[in-house]
């Protein structure tokens, strides 16, 4: 397994490996891995000839009060998880490396950008189209592949992708969950053992929906009423939104019958938490 620090190495080694004729897949992370991330690996594995993973905490899609300085930060043992999992490449780069000084160029995918996620914490998905879209410019992969649990974020990745002709397939895979519901989330570690119960209640919420749809309910104000009864029982439970919204484009919609996403996201204590589900 290589391990890259710089941006040079990294376009090297991936020009090389595309040069053989081999499908290069690209696994980009902010490090912390969980199961949710070794899942995405074990895609790529499946479909692509050669993996790449990035390691980088993302400055630019931190909002100033975030959680930047304390976000987990566990290279070592990243490392030693991807070289299990067959992992080719590590692309690990310095915020420097990433963002030299003087740099001030940005991509912003507008109008989708300012829902959900994007509402909640201006300018967060600036940076993360900034930051993926020079890792897709640095590795040139085939097919890169996220995470449904960030389900705005890929709403958002796939209309940048296809706004400026990136020449790659963005691949979706499922969220990973705990045995009790819990999304998978580095930054469940935040957590304390009293907390993590407590954050059940967006699982428990979003399973009332999937209920309540199945049983032929489509408004999607009731639906998400009934998301809110859920999240009345745990109280210290803060909601910051529930929407049933277009998948593709964030947009609010008033019932589910062409299908939707169910997206909440709450603070449990001082950490924030996403979920989602798609009807």
């Amino acid at each position: 397994m290589l391990i890259f620090k710089t941006i040079a190495e990294t376009q090297s080694a991936c020009a090389q490996l595309r040069g053989e004729g081999r499908i290069l897949g690209l696994v980009p992370t902010m490090g912390a891995l969980h199961e949710g991330h070794l899942s995405l690996v074990r895609a790529a594995r499946a479909v692509c000839d050669v993996v790449a993973v990035s390691i980088f905490v993302n400055p630019t899609q931190f909002g100033p009060t975030e959680d930047f300085s304390k976000y987990p930060r566990t290279f070592e043992d990243d490392c030693a998880l991807l070289k299990q999992e067959g992992v080719d490449l590590i692309f690990a780069p310095t915020v420097d490396e990433m963002y030299p000084a003087g740099a001030s160029t940005f991509v912003l995918v507008e109008g989708v950008s300012d829902r959900l996620d994007g509402a909640s914490r201006p300018g967060h998905f600036r940076g993360v189209t900034t930051v993926v879209s020079k890792l897709f410019h640095i590795t040139k992969p085939h097919k890169a592949f996220f995470g449904q649990k960030d389900a705005a974020q890929v709403a958002v990745l796939r209309k940048m992708v296809r706004d400026l002709n990136f020449p790659l397939q963005l691949v979706v895979c499922p969220i990973v969950r705990e045995s009790d519901g819990l999304a998978l989330n580095s930054r469940n570690r935040y957590l304390s053992p009293e907390e993590r119960q407590k954050a059940l209640v967006l699982h428990r919420a979003l399973e009332k929906v999937k209920d309540a749809g199945a049983g032929g309910e489509t408004s999607a104000q009731k639906l998400v009423a009934a998301a809110r009864d859920v999240f009345a029982e745990e109280p210290s439970v803060r909601v910051d939104y529930i929407a049933v919204v277009d998948p593709d484009t964030l947009e609010e919609v008033p019932d589910v019958r062409s299908g939707a996403l169910v997206a909440v996201a709450a603070f449990v204590g001082t950490t924030r938490l996403i979920d989602n589900i798609v009807l």
